[in-house]
């Protein structure tokens, strides 16, 4: 057997409470999901669109006093800027850190650095470059 339900009447009860919050959350949960591409649009936009100069560390030779770095600079032609570069000695402290100018017309290259050190490094990082 079958059991029947019969509808309410139309109109004469108006729509449930469950049904208008339903319909508020998938307002609300639409208009944030929206800023949130909008958001993620922007600074995806910035960080690719807007980087005008970048590195890559290929390799680094350790000293006494000194880290030589050979760094892979990719630049637009005519944008200047500057990498920071730092190496840490086996214990972890810092023991130089210095910012290396990138300027001119040519779109990049190799470029060897020498970072100067309080004391014998063990490692060279490049933190990140930035354009002027």
């Amino acid at each position: 057997m079958s059991t029947v339900t019969t509808p309410r009447p139309d109109g004469r009860y108006g729509r449930a409470s469950d049904e208008r919050a339903d319909r508020t959350l998938r307002i609300v949960g639409t208009a944030l999901g929206a800023a949130l591409l909008l958001l993620l649009g922007y600074f995806a936009y910035y960080y690719v669109g807007q980087n005008k100069i970048s590195a890559e560390l290929i390799s680094f030779e350790l000293g006494e006093d000194a880290v030589q770095v050979t760094l892979k600079v990719e630049k637009d032609a005519g944008a200047s800027g500057y990498c920071t570069v730092r190496s840490q000695a086996a214990n972890g402290a810092e023991v130089g850190r210095a910012d290396f100018r990138f300027d001119g017309e040519s779109s990049g290259g190799t470029e060897v650095v020498t970072l100067r050190t309080t004391s014998a490094g063990t490692s060279a990082e490049l933190l990140g470059c930035h354009a002027d």
